[in-house]
């Protein structure tokens, strides 16, 4: 049976949909700013492709695309640049979900970030992908680690050890917005694997 919902409906259930998950924060201007620096509307993106904007909003709906990443302040649903590569490399949406969790050894942990997928919240990459989502884990982990093991005076080596990792997971990821801060509730992990080791232990000058 054809779907017959019309656009401005599914535009408001996205909408909906969105808040749901992410609450009804304010986005400033200068959210504004950095989103449309690093997003592009979900209309503008289906335009350049070629694909219906309506029918990828179905499809973020029934749980087989992400959501938008943000809603700017007009309303319009901003999403990454590369919002199809995962499924065009599954081999379609109806392939995506095995593809995506088949990239975790343990079904449970799969699913689990199948579902932050889902969310449109991996906003916390510039590149979302299995093997970049499993690398910031892996970062962050180790670098809260080495924090919590620091000591009062860590030597050379511990430092350029720190760096390394954060170096890596400052490359991994973009800057975030203050719009951030207030759905996830607090610091993000820029603000505590990146900066905050940062100014905690400067780098050892060379």
């Amino acid at each position: 049976m054809t779907d017959r919902t019309p656009a401005a409906v599914r535009i408001a259930e996205t909408a909906a949909r969105f808040r749901e998950v992410n609450g009804d924060h304010p986005m400033t201007a200068d959210d504004d700013a950095y989103v449309t620096a690093q997003f592009v509307p979900l209309e503008a993106l289906c335009g350049a492709l070629g694909r219906d904007p309506d029918e990828v909003r179905r499809l973020m709906l029934a749980g087989l695309l992400p959501l938008p990443g943000y809603l700017r302040s007009d309303g319009a649903e901003m999403v990454p640049r590369d919002l199809f590569a995962l499924a065009d490399a599954a081999g379609g949406v109806e392939h995506l979900r095995t593809w995506f969790t088949g990239h975790w050894e343990d079904p449970a942990q799969g699913d689990a970030e199948w579902a932050a997928y889902l969310s449109g919240q991996y906003v916390c990459l510039h590149a979302v992908t299995p093997a970049g989502i499993r690398r910031k884990a892996e970062l962050t982990a180790e670098i809260t680690a080495r924090l919590a093991a620091a000591g009062d005076d860590p030597s050379p080596e511990w430092r350029l050890a720190l760096h390394a990792c954060v170096d890596e997971l400052d490359a991994l990821e973009p800057a975030f917005t203050a719009y951030d801060r207030l759905r996830f509730g607090g610091p993000v992990s820029r603000d505590t694997c990146v900066d905050a080791p940062r100014t905690l232990f400067p780098r050892v000058p060379r």
